[in-house]
């Protein structure tokens, strides 16, 4: 009776057995109108036919007051590109722990140095760098699906995810594996600086072999992040923490600093011992940074 008079069910008012809608229900509905709900979303009309105004369904009534948020155009961007990606991507993960301890303590020499200048290495800075040089010892990881071929890459050009106000950006250090600590930090800060006013353009974010998300500085201990088109691979970065570990001599155990990275890969392109061998090549880096500057 309700469909044939045009009314959506959800708005009629029940009084049968726990709110039930009868059919007497309906034909008061028909002959009365359906009385407009006031919602957070806005109002929702019935039986006079001008349609929902915020709720297709006709259930706001049952939720708490609201607020809609309109969604940016980077918003509508990423959603599109991260549920195709989720679709049509094959996902797997590899995880590892990697040791700080040797790092920490190379960055804070480097910093000490650097302080005259104002300048200053981050944990991302070293993550980006050996980031890099691992996809060229490994280029089966710095690599893109095209249908029927797999592209690689001579270098390797890392995006950084960037959260700003108008959403997740994700920005292109170019030629990575060819800059050092010091000129990794510089583009680093210059394109988060531009992101978070707005004035990334275009040819900022279009490219990129490789993808990092870091969100250690939020506490967050590990977390798989979703690939990014054309791009075979991303590294989800966790915070750092202290854990007893065992001695590399055997001979008992101490405190480490140690930090989780999980490797999200598509697996049309990178076959898990792939994966696995450029984290191990990333972990190597990481715990002997010394490395990274050869």
């Amino acid at each position: 009776m309700a469909k044939a008079a045009g009314i959506d069910i959800a708005l009629v008012n029940g009084t049968g057995p726990n709110g039930r809608v009868v059919m007497s229900d309906v034909q008061n509905a028909i002959e009365t109108g359906v009385v407009a709900i006031e919602t957070g979303g806005g109002s929702v009309t019935g039986a006079s036919g001008t349609g929902v105004t915020g709720d297709q369904n006709g259930f706001a009534r049952f939720f708490p007051a609201f607020e809609d948020v309109n969604l940016t155009n980077i918003k509508k961007i990423t959603a599109a590109r991260l549920t195709e990606s989720k679709q049509t991507v094959p996902h797997f993960y590899l995880s590892v722990d990697v040791r700080m301890d040797a790092l920490s303590a190379l960055r804070a020499q480097l910093n000490e140095g650097l302080q005259k200048a104002g300048g200053k290495i981050s944990v991302n800075d070293f993550v980006v760098s050996a980031s890099a040089k691992a996809l060229l010892a490994v280029p089966e990881v710095n690599a893109s699906w095209m249908g029927d071929k797999i592209r690689r890459y001579k270098k390797a050009d890392v995006a950084v995810a960037v959260q700003t106000p108008q959403g997740l950006m994700v920005p292109v250090v170019r030629g990575a594996c060819g800059l050092g600590l010091s000129g990794i930090s510089g583009e680093v800060k210059a394109l988060a600086g531009k992101a978070k006013e707005g004035k990334l353009a275009p040819a900022d974010m279009i490219g990129g072999t490789f993808t990092i998300s870091n969100l250690g500085m939020f506490g967050v201990k590990n977390f798989a992040a979703i690939v990014n088109p054309p791009q075979a691979a991303i590294l989800a970065v966790g915070a750092a923490r202290v854990e007893v570990v065992k001695k590399e001599d055997g001979t008992g155990y101490e405190e480490a600093s140690v930090m989780n990275v999980t490797l999200s890969c598509d697996h049309r392109v990178i076959d898990g011992a792939d994966g696995a061998t450029w984290l191990g090549a990333f972990k190597g880096f990481m715990e002997d940074p010394v490395t990274m500057l050869l």
